[in-house]
């Protein structure tokens, strides 16, 4: 099968590329106009630069395509709010729908976001069912990824669009080449995290949710949204496993959420005042101070996804950070 692959050059897309050629699937990229192939050079795909924003680009670039993975998003927390989370990651989806509708692709498996979904605790862990919350953070990011998949999820109730989405949380794994989710890796096996804040997420193994992404190819109901989740931790103990696996001191230093949002606080000012991004910023501070725990269930049942031991996500992560000189 032909797959065409937007946003292959990420941390998610360069480990799914590789899944779907071990798959046996033709796989064709489409990469941001000005970028190279990066880590995807050597592998036998075909790739087209262009611009998701400019549709004759796009439309050029998917034509015989069978089946279409959008992965490619604006996933920058910092500036909070901005045009070009709304351009790349709604109107970038549009155009891909328009695309899609015109080629007559069979089938749209779009990447949106966990966050689209409200959090659960431990004992009652988020859903599907659960409505989304993620508007008063005020990060445009999960707002954009919010309406994206409203939009696509409306076109499938009224006009037909073969399309399912799924919703990674917290990803961990090799190719994480900005580097992303790694920047906690990193701080935590350099000491440079002094404590912990009273929260927790949602920490999931990259190549399972590729292989969850591989599956629905042919798997899963069109017009759902399937939630690729792993293991639920609080930051404390997550910070202790990572720090445990490789003989490092953890973070012991419990910081209160009012200290930790004062901090936030004060390092949004610092960020617009100067420009630059801060390690922490008020709505990330306040997303550390909860729960942000989801249910993979739905996942694992209808597209067979793998539950992989997140130990074993934080070593390959931590032998590609060495191996590429990020540690």
């Amino acid at each position: 099968m032909k797959i065409f692959v937007t946003g292959a050059d990420g941390l998610l897309g360069n480990n799914l590329v590789r899944i779907l050629l071990d798959a046996n699937h033709q796989v064709k990229v489409f990469i941001q106009q000005g970028k190279d192939l990066g880590y995807l050079k050597g592998l036998d795909i075909e790739a087209s630069f262009g611009d998701l924003l400019n549709y004759d680009e796009l439309k050029t670039a998917m034509a015989g395509a069978d089946v279409v993975i959008n992965a490619a998003a604006v996933t920058d927390t910092w500036p909070n709010q901005g045009s070009l989370y709304w351009k790349v990651n709604v109107d970038g989806v549009v155009n891909v729908i328009k695309a899609i509708k015109e080629l007559g692709v069979k089938r749209l498996i779009h990447i949106g976001t966990a966050n689209s979904f409200g959090p659960g605790d431990m004992d009652s862990p988020g859903t599907e069912l659960d409505p989304f919350v993620g508007e008063k953070y005020g990060l445009d990011y999960i707002t954009s990824k919010y309406k994206a998949q409203e939009i696509i999820l409306k076109e499938t109730r009224e006009n037909n669009l073969p399309a399912l989405i799924i919703n990674p949380t917290f990803m961990i794994g090799p190719y994480d080449v900005k580097p992303s989710s790694g920047k906690m890796i990193i701080s935590v096996l350099q000491g440079k995290v002094p404590g912990y804040s009273p929260g927790g997420r949602n920490f999931v193994y990259v190549k399972d949710v590729a292989n969850a992404i591989a599956n629905a190819v042919t798997k899963g109901e069109i017009g759902q949204c399937y939630l690729a989740s792993g293991v639920n931790m609080t930051y404390k103990d997550m910070f202790a496993k990572m720090a445990g696996l490789f003989n490092v001191k953890p973070p012991t230093l419990a910081i209160p959420s009012f200290a930790v949002l004062i901090y936030g606080g004060i390092l949004s000012l610092v960020g617009k005042i100067t420009k630059k991004e801060q390690v922490i910023s008020y709505p990330l501070a306040l997303i550390s101070n909860e729960f942000h725990y989801y249910s993979n269930a739905k996942a694992v049942e209808e597209l067979d996804m793998p539950e992989t031991d997140i130990e074993f996500a934080i070593k390959e992560a931590v032998a590609w950070f060495k191996q590429e000189k990020y540690l």
